[in-house]
């Protein structure tokens, strides 16, 4: 499209078709709210830039010339067009709906998200939800996702962070598991599911005084939801932050006494859309809200 060929402004425009339509410039310009003489000009204006005579002065006032009659239809419809641009764009303020991507761990997705999703469709039942299964951090620059949960807080200008805790992690098991390590200073015998082969747990560990190594760790996976099955089956016991762990019956926390293993803190991060779109900040303060509390 060749910009430089338009060369006047839409409101020059519309002082013309609301002209046209009145009859009359005193009517156009009560319709329009200002005073004659600017009308006046505003169409001055546009037939200059145009190059064209719209109106001819006759007796009874002013009538469309041929050329005038002839650009109305496309005034017509440029106006139908702005008019639905400013009801879209005021509308996509307004309305609470469409679709909002959240990008989440897979323990997250299975043991935090669910409630929050209910809450969405029993509230908000025109926002349409897609969620990002994924221990891998989400581009929210690029748009994978619109909000996402993160273990930190990202250092982007132009993404908005709010921290929702610090989230203290524990280790996990049956109660009959933890029970055969009642002694802290005998875990030859103890297995820990682990995500990888770092030693980050062990050094955690070992500053609460608790000796483990790499022989504690036979298992390893990042599949969290499988940490968390052979836990609860009593075959090791797996690392989870104390809100998901501690609703699990079926679970109790070992070495407890010593405290937790780790503290990481739980960030709700979002694009700046945040600021323009009423959908992403209703997810976004429903998550604070139900996750943070």
């Amino acid at each position: 499209m060749s910009w430089d060929k338009l060369n006047f402004d839409w409101n020059l425009v519309r002082a013309f078709l609301v002209t046209a339509q009145e009859g009359s410039f005193s009517a156009a310009a009560r319709k329009l709210d200002t005073t004659q003489p600017t009308l006046s000009r505003q169409v001055a204006a546009l037939e200059a830039a145009l190059n064209l005579t719209l109106f001819e002065r006759v007796a009874q006032g002013i009538q469309l010339t041929e050329t005038g009659l002839e650009l109305m239809k496309y005034a017509q419809a440029m106006n139908e067009s702005a008019t639905k641009f400013s009801l879209s764009a005021s509308g996509q303020s307004q309305k609470i709906e469409g679709s909002v991507c959240i990008s989440v761990s897979e323990i997250d997705a299975v043991y935090r998200l669910p409630p929050v999703i209910q809450y969405l469709r029993q509230h908000e039942p025109g926002i349409e939800l897609e969620i990002v299964v994924s221990n891998a951090v989400s581009d929210l620059k690029r748009r994978d996702a619109d909000i996402a949960i993160r273990s930190f807080r990202p250092t982007q200008p132009d993404l908005i962070a709010r921290k929702l805790t610090d989230e203290k992690i524990w280790l996990y098991g049956t109660p009959g598991y933890v029970a055969q390590f009642d002694d802290p200073d005998t875990l030859d015998g103890l297995q820990i599911v682990g995500f990888d082969r770092s030693t980050v747990v062990i050094d955690a560990m070992a500053r609460l005084g608790l000796k483990v190594s790499q022989a504690n760790f036979a298992v390893i996976t990042k599949f969290q939801q499988l940490q968390w099955e052979l836990a609860k089956q009593g075959t090791a016991m797996a690392i989870f932050p104390g809100q998901i762990g501690d609703a699990e019956p079926g679970f109790v926390r070992a070495f407890e006494s010593r405290g937790p293993i780790m503290e990481i803190p739980l960030w709700l991060v979002c694009h700046r859309e945040l600021h323009t779109s009423l959908r992403v900040r209703r997810v976004f303060d429903i998550l604070v809200e139900m996750i943070a509390n």
